[in-house]
C-alpha cells in the first residue's frame, strides 16, 4: 500500500468517526464509559466531549507521528524497504482505535449486550498476528520493531531477534484470540502472559546474541 493511499484511507476513517460521533451527540449521556475492568465491568467514565472526540484525536496524532518517523530516522533507507508493510500496519492500528471508539459509542447508547473483552480480544489477537508479520519484514531502525541496545547495534542481532519475535507475537495473537472465547480474567491472562513473556524473553535473547557475536 502506498503512503498516499494510506493517508487517504486513514483520514477518511477519522473523518467518518468524527461525523458519526457528532451526529450521535444528542443521544449520548453526559458521562460516557471509558474503561472496563478484567471482569468486563465499567470502572471509569469521561465527559461526553472526550468520549466522542478523544480517540479520533489520538488516531490523528498517531497517524501524523507515523508520517514523521520514517523521515527523521537515521536509518530511513531501511524503513523504505518495508514501508508498504508499515503502511498496512498504520491502517490496521487506526481501524483498531476506531473500532474501540465504535464499541464505546455503542455501549454509551445502551447497546450493552456484549462483553467488551470478547469484542476486543479477537481484534487484538489479529493485531498481534500482523505485528508478527511486520517484525519479519522490519529492518534495523530506531522507531519500529524490537529496539534494544543490542538489536540497534547489529544487523545480525536485529534480524535473528525479529525472526524469533515474529513467531512469538503470532503465538501471542493466537492466545489472545483463544482468550476471547472465555472472556473475563481468563481472557486477560491468556493475552497478558504470552505477550509480556515474549517481550522479556526477546530482550534477553537479543543480549545473548550480541554477547556471543562480540566474543567471536
Amino acid at each position: 500500500m502506498t503512503t498516499k493511499t494510506t493517508s487517504i484511507i486513514v483520514l477518511a476513517l477519522i473523518a467518518i468517526a468524527v461525523i458519526a460521533g457528532s451526529l450521535l451527540w444528542n443521544q449520548l449521556p453526559d458521562q460516557m464509559a471509558s474503561h472496563w475492568n478484567a471482569n468486563d465491568q465499567v470502572d471509569g467514565t469521561m465527559f461526553k466531549l472526550w468520549g466522542v472526540f478523544l480517540i479520533p484525536l489520538i488516531a490523528l496524532g498517531l497517524f501524523l507521528l507515523f508520517q514523521i518517523v520514517p523521515n527523521i530516522d537515521p536509518h530511513k533507507a531501511n524503513i523504505a524497504q518495508f514501508r508498504e508493510t508499515f503502511n498496512l500496519f498504520i491502517v490496521f492500528i487506526i481501524i483498531f482505535l476506531l473500532y474501540v471508539h465504535g464499541l464505546t459509542l455503542a455501549w454509551s447508547l445502551g447497546y450493552q449486550n456484549f462483553k467488551m473483552s470478547s469484542a476486543l480480544l479477537p481484534f487484538i489477537g489479529v493485531l498481534f498476528l500482523f505485528i508478527g508479520y511486520l517484525l519479519r519484514k522490519a529492518k534495523r531502525n530506531f522507531f519500529i520493531g524490537i529496539r534494544t541496545p543490542w538489536t540497534l547495534s547489529s544487523d545480525s542481532v536485529w534480524d535473528k531477534t525479529h525472526q524469533l519475535g515474529s513467531i512469538l507475537f503470532i503465538l501471542s495473537g493466537a492466545f489472545a484470540i483463544i482468550g476471547s472465547l472465555f472472556g473475563g480474567l481468563t481472557a486477560f491472562w491468556l493475552m497478558f502472559v504470552p505477550l509480556m513473556g515474549s517481550t522479556l524473553f526477546l530482550v534477553i535473547y537479543s543480549y545473548i546474541l550480541y554477547r556471543n557475536e562480540t566474543k567471536s
